[in-house]
């Protein structure tokens, strides 16, 4: 492994593994839990079954053992025998869990069939259940099961002498928001290491066509933070016309390195690679890069076989002298079988005690307070030292006691035992599972989820959404909240303590990262309760909760915990079996993750699984038709049948989905179900992908709990309502060649509430909607891109003055800018990448109107922007 030249303290030797540290989310599941038990609601409803004194019972022994949680959490169990109450408890609060939703869960199917059934017979026959008599017998009987086991646990708390904290007192105190894109003045200490590898990629390599140098040094170091500030940087813009940025991570197969490298080059006919063969692929690519000085960063590389590493190298070296590969990596073996000359191998190392105390205080204190607190800095200075200068390190600890003054809870990070733990370099640091510790328990299992992630890909906001919400991680929105509004402030409380990278915040919608070492502690943290299940780690945990597998040929292999909430199937995934055995066996599945599957059908017996909140099956291109059964699924949150090219018709009453929010729809059904989708009086976000025979939409009907809706591809559509969806706050439209852009509003200017709107692939689309004008106060992302005709921009513009982010990326025949720009005070980035007319004229310092948005950043990247087009090909 890596051997940095920099000493580091012992504190990044070697981290031991904790028995079971998900029992750490315990307090966050008992708090939730007792919130449910504690609502007006369930007191109603328990009351209804008869069972109200025993659900008493049951909240007052729980409130007990929740008292001692916090204290069990902070001493960081070696016992083996705290360790088993711990799990023993975990156990109990699942069975807990499960039953208070069984309980909520009849009582929707009864709000359902008194809503319905009185006018349809056929509905009360689809929702019939057991016994009511029969059903309350047996659940007071596994209400006095649990009971008893509650009781016997809690007569052992004593045992371990735990303390009695009943409240949560941690905090975050969130930082204000900061710019996404990479800005030098923010990163500290690196200006030196920047100007060497500058340096390296200017020299003069004697006639050598293609040569590599590479970036080394541990996780949190920064490696791609300097990679991405040389890559930005003018002397390189001048000296390389071609740059390409790839972020590799841990799969080195040729195909899919190939196609990365495609994406990040021009493409101006819109070439979609992930239809080509390998050989299109290295044919189109040695194409481009014929003639041109080039400049390819390879981020993150793991690939350790000189095989995979050779042919890549003789596809992309096409004999242009001074072409540059710059590679950043932790691995020196990855450095050795590039065949990287010693004197182009940079070793990164950490930063000084200067530079590590100037970052802590960036993200330690508002500016200029440390002035005003110099006990805490000089705590500070103690703590940094610890740190052994490592970026993410400084920054996730100066996070966590960001806006504290407290002395004793300085002092406490100061002193924390961890610091005194061994670790591995390629493990988690202590500085990561510190910030973790602090806070507050609502976040801990929002952050343990992470761990069913991949590494090295963007997250949007809506998936995060779409998990936690059917996990019962979200709290419950205030009035004119909604669910995605929830959940951006939980990861905005996450980026302030710098867990997310590279956060952007659309309005409406956000995207981030999560580094390595992120990860590597999410999978740390929820070891036993969030499972990955792949070659390296095929063992089920009996106890565990949430499985992603990554290999198909696993499947076979699976004994499924009936307990499980959470499956994510993997690519390819056919096993019918196995698909038949998960749906009779685990009743209490939450989430079920099906796409890029092959099932040409789901089982029936579906609608069997009453707690099933999420249930996504995009991209399955075998399938054909869903169950209706689909339909009694009355907790089902969210539905996507995105992609789905073979599906034949929608299931039958969907109207009764009366708790879903996100519904995305792929079909050839001849019209929308309008009047199905407007009674589902909870639905937050709608999508319409390739609907080909979809002609109009929402003629007589309202949606007016509808935040967010997506058009993509629906090649018949001409008409849709916008009076029908006028509270939007997201707008995306792609690929809608028919579709008339005034929305049936000609010249009405609505009072609307859009956020962020998405204008993509519109040949109709020749000025800017004057419908937009009635989001002034509101817009604060507007994204026009592969629009040929649009020609100009309305005098209006500048009157959106909330605007943060414009783009006009791919539209050649925009030639200009309306006047007085510089009234969109707010206004951070332009990007008119593609765009090359606008580039001209408004090119910083030597174009003829750069001056009119010389307050902006103006960005024209000569690679595809990855951020807008993954925004507008999201479902």
């Amino acid at each position: 492994m890596i051997q940095l030249q920099t000493p580091l303290p012992i504190a990044f030797l070697f981290l031991p593994l904790l028995k079971l540290m998900a029992e750490s989310l315990l307090f966050s599941s008992a708090e939730s839990l007792l919130g449910k038990l504690a609502s007006r609601a369930f007191q109603e409803a328990s009351l209804a079954f008869g069972v109200h004194r025993d659900l008493q019972q049951m909240k007052e022994t729980m409130e007990l053992i929740r008292g001692v949680l916090l204290d069990a959490e902070k001493k960081n169990p070696q016992s083996s025998a705290l360790s088993e109450w711990l799990i023993q408890i975990k156990r109990v609060f699942s069975d807990a869990e499960d039953i208070v939703d069984d309980f909520e869960c009849e009582t929707l199917r009864k709000h359902v069939v008194n809503t319905y059934g009185s006018c349809s017979r056929k509905v009360s026959r689809f929702f019939s259940s057991s016994n009511p008599v029969v059903y309350r017998l047996r659940m007071a009987h596994h209400i006095q099961d649990i009971n008893t086991r509650l009781t016997k646990l809690a007569s052992q708390r004593s045992m371990f002498d735990l303390q009695v904290i009943h409240k949560d007192t941690r905090v975050v105190h969130v930082r204000e928001m900061t710019h996404s894109h990479v800005n030098p003045s923010n990163v500290t200490g690196r200006e030196h290491d920047k100007q060497e590898i500058i340096k390296l990629l200017l020299q003069d390599d004697h006639g050598q066509s293609l040569s590599v140098i590479s970036i080394v040094g541990m996780g949190g170091l920064g490696k791609t933070t300097l990679a991405k500030l040389v890559f930005n940087d003018p002397i390189i813009h001048a000296c390389f016309p071609l740059r390409m940025w790839v972020c590799v991570s841990n799969e080195f197969e040729l195909r899919n390195v190939l196609i990365k490298i495609l994406n990040s080059t021009p493409n101006p006919t819109r070439e979609n690679f992930n239809n080509f063969e390998t050989e299109q692929l290295q044919i189109h690519l040695r194409n481009t890069l014929q003639g041109q000085k080039s400049l390819l960063v390879l981020d993150n590389v793991w690939n350790e076989d000189p095989t995979r590493w050779d042919e890549l190298r003789e596809i992309i070296d096409v004999g242009v002298e001074g072409s540059k590969i710059l590679v950043t990596t932790r691995s020196h073996k990855v450095a050795t079988i590039m065949h990287i000359k010693s004197s182009n191998l940079y070793l990164l190392g950490c930063l000084s005690e200067e530079d590590s105390l100037s970052l802590f205080v960036k993200y330690a204190f508002k500016d200029g307070d440390e002035m005003k607190h110099p006990q805490l800095l000089k705590i500070g200075e103690e703590i940094v030292k610890k740190c052994g200068g490592l970026p993410l390190a400084v920054k996730t600890v100066g996070s966590s006691l960001f806006s504290k003054v407290d002395e004793k809870e300085w002092k406490s990070v100061r002193d924390n035992e961890i610091w005194n733990l061994e670790q591995n370099e390629k493990d988690i640091l202590p500085a990561l599972k510190l910030s973790y510790d602090q806070l507050p328990s609502y976040l801990k299992p929002c952050f343990a989820s992470f761990s069913l992630y991949t590494k090295d890909t963007s997250v949007f906001g809506t998936q995060v959404c779409t998990l936690w919400g059917a996990l019962g991680f979200l709290p419950t929105p205030k009035a004119s909240e909604s669910m995605m509004d929830v959940a951006t402030q939980l990861l905005h409380e996450l980026w302030s303590r710098s867990f997310l990278s590279e956060y952007e915040d659309y309005g409406g919608e956000c995207r981030f990262k999560l580094h390595d070492l992120v990860i590597d502690l999410a999978v740390y943290i929820a070891k036993g309760e969030f499972e990955i299940i792949d070659n390296h780690n095929p063992k089920l945990y009996k106890n565990a909760h949430h499985l992603r597998f990554v290999e198909n040929n696993l499947l076979d292999q699976a004994l499924l915990p009936s307990s499980l909430r959470t499956i994510i199937f993997p690519r390819g995934a056919n096993n019918e079996d196995f698909l038949n055995t998960l749906v009779s066996r685990c009743k209490f599945l939450r989430v079920l993750n099906l796409n890029f599957s092959e099932y040409a059908s789901l089982p029936r017996c579906i609608g069997k699984l009453k707690h099933l909140r999420s249930l996504s099956l995009m991209e399955n291109e075998n399938l054909t038709e869903l169950p209706d059964s689909i339909c009694k699924l009355q907790n089902l949150e969210t539905l996507l049948l995105v992609w789905c090219m073979k599906l034949q018709k929608l299931p039958k009453g969907l109207a009764n989905l009366v708790s879903l929010r996100y519904l995305g729809i792929t079909t050839i059904e001849p019209a929308c179900p309008e009047k199905d989708i407007a009674s589902l009086t909870s639905l937050e976000k709608l999508g319409f992908y390739r609907c080909d025979n979809f002609e109009s939409l929402f003629k007589e009907i309202l949606l007016p709990t509808l935040k967010e809706f997506s058009l993509s591809d629906c090649k018949s559509l001409k008409t849709v309502s916008f009076h029908a969806i006028k509270n939007l706050e997201v707008l995306m439209i792609s690929n809608c060649n028919k579709l008339e852009l005034s929305m049936g509003l000609n010249n009405q200017i609505l009072d609307l509430r859009l956020k962020l709107l998405i204008l993509s692939d519109l040949p109709r689309l020749v000025t800017l909607p004057r419908w937009l004008q009635g989001s002034a106060n509101s817009l604060q992302s507007l994204y026009i891109q592969h629009c040929i005709n649009i020609y100009e921009l309305p005098d209006w513009l500048p009157t959106l003055n909330c605007l943060q982010g414009l783009s006009f990326l791919y539209c050649p025949n925009l030639l200009s800018l309306p006047d007085n720009m510089h009234r969109l005070t707010n206004l951070k980035e332009i990007n008119v990448t593609g765009s090359y007319e606008l580039w001209k004229r408004y090119k910083p310092d030597v174009g003829q109107d750069w001056h009119k948005i010389s307050h902006v950043n103006l960005v024209c990247n000569d690679y595809q922007s990855e951020s807008e087009e993954e925004l507008t090909d999201k479902s």
